[in-house]
């Protein structure tokens, strides 16, 4: 077993960092609102640290959830950041959807701290994290992976290292913009056969055996029919994410037509007030278009 900590306690973080103590290890976990890393070591029992400094001294691997690129500087960085508070020899493993840039940037500081760095941003939603079933993409050394992946196990349904610093950051731009089409096209079939006059469910259960069958549809149909958007992974958080996948795209060459599109019914959502709903709301957009 090892020392580990957590840095984030999120809707994600928070049951990653549980299965983590439930498998045996020793782990510290620190958040911005100290009132959840209370709640947390309440719940599971390990320990809690004022600052990332302090929650990282003495762990073997330090792992980190948060909400974007400025939030993992702020976590990493400076005096009472984690970089500051490990040891020589440690590893640091990035489960935050960010850029890349940053994710190479905060590799380079590591380095320069003696520590070796992991991106390894996660896909499966509030759901995969609290039954310990997320698929993991990462990037980094080899060694630092495979000494990571032990631990990483407890919550992971797959967890694989795809290349170099970056490389986890950049396939999980992927997965976001193939659910990005994918939930749009769901969206627009459920909203056809409600307009069709016919029965939502009868329909999913059909299509769903054969070629448009997929997760987002299995997983999200029945909450989608029944307008509840109060789950899962937020549309303010889809923006950011989206965002990341479109500058990117701009900047190596690769056009991302529907990702845009998406991207902008994404923010008419938001316009209606539905930032924190979950991503499948774009099913609640085209009910508004359509006078429903």
């Amino acid at each position: 077993m090892a020392q580990v900590t957590f840095l984030g306690l999120g809707v994600m973080g928070y049951p990653m960092a549980g299965h983590l103590k439930a498998a045996g290890h020793e782990v510290t976990v620190y958040n911005r609102t100290g009132s959840k890393a209370w709640a947390w070591t309440d719940e599971h029992g390990g320990a809690f640290a004022p600052t990332p400094a302090e929650a990282a001294a003495g762990a073997a691997i330090v792992f980190a959830c948060v909400g974007n690129d400025d939030d993992l500087r702020e976590v990493c960085l400076g005096g009472d950041g984690a970089f500051a508070g490990m040891a020589k020899g440690a590893i640091f493993v990035d489960h935050t959807t960010v850029s890349a840039a940053v994710t190479r940037e905060m590799a380079e500081a590591a380095e320069g701290q003696g520590v070796s760095y992991v991106d390894a941003p996660i896909s499966g939603g509030q759901a995969g994290a609290e039954k310990g079933a997320l698929s993991i993409m990462c990037g980094g050394p080899q060694e630092a992976f495979d000494t990571a992946l032990g631990v990483m196990e407890c919550y992971a349904k797959i967890c694989r290292r795809i290349g170099d610093t970056g490389a986890g950051q950049t396939t999980k731009m992927c997965n976001q913009i193939a659910i990005a089409g994918l939930v749009q096209g769901l969206s627009e079939a459920l909203n056809f056969a409600e307009k069709s006059g016919l029965d939502g469910r009868a329909v999913v259960e059909v299509i769903s055996q054969g070629a448009a069958g997929s997760w987002q549809m299995d997983n999200r149909f029945e909450t989608m029919l029944d307008g509840a958007f109060d789950h899962g992974f937020a549309v303010d958080w889809m923006r950011k994410d989206l965002g990341i996948c479109l500058r990117t795209g701009d900047e190596i060459g690769a056009p991302l037509p529907v990702t845009a599109l998406v991207d902008q019914y994404y923010k008419d959502v938001q316009a209606m007030g539905g930032g924190r709903w979950d991503t499948s709301a774009l099913l609640a957009r085209l009910r508004k278009l359509s006078g429903d």
